[in-house]
């Protein structure tokens, strides 16, 4: 498929294609440490915590997948080995095992905040070249991980 066949100019293509790469990239780094913290997860906290981080890193999971399959609907191929993951990942692996459940929390927080922020400027970038189908999944999954972080930083007694 080519870009120019779902009506996007092939030379506004490359820069969402890179970002959408790196976000992949980061999601795939974020989705490891989210089932680190799933497995190794211990204390009070367990069934609360064991339980929402299975959530996330469903969640994460199939975001994944739609990055994937629209970058390979914008014509071009996605990032798929870990050492490109980990050569263009922003975010970085963490040891979760004997991790105290509220830092296991702050980390996948640290997480949301860099996932959001490449999120908002791929948004800028879609909107200024009209790409609206990748505008409307980022957006999607920068909801969920705004409205997490709410819940999240409750958990931790932030504000």
């Amino acid at each position: 498929m080519k870009a120019e066949e779902i009506g996007l100019e092939e030379v506004k293509v490359k820069p969402i294609v890179d970002q959408l790469n790196e976000l992949l990239a980061n999601y795939h780094i974020h989705y490891q440490k989210l089932r680190g913290c799933h497995w190794n997860v211990k204390g009070k906290s367990f069934f609360t915590l064991h339980a929402k981080f299975e959530e996330l890193y469903t969640n994460a999971i199939a975001s994944i997948d739609e990055l994937a399959e629209r970058i390979l609907t914008l014509g071009k191929a996605p990032l798929s080995t870990y050492q490109d993951y980990l050569q263009t990942s922003t975010i970085h692996e963490i040891r979760t095992e004997g991790v105290e459940d509220v830092e296991l929390v702050k980390a996948i927080l640290d997480d949301f905040s860099a996932l959001i922020e490449i999120e908002r400027e791929i948004m800028e970038t879609t909107a200024e070249s009209g790409d609206d189908g990748t505008n409307d999944m980022i957006n999607k999954f920068m909801q969920f991980k705004e409205k997490n972080t709410w819940m999240l930083r409750a958990y931790c007694g932030q504000s």
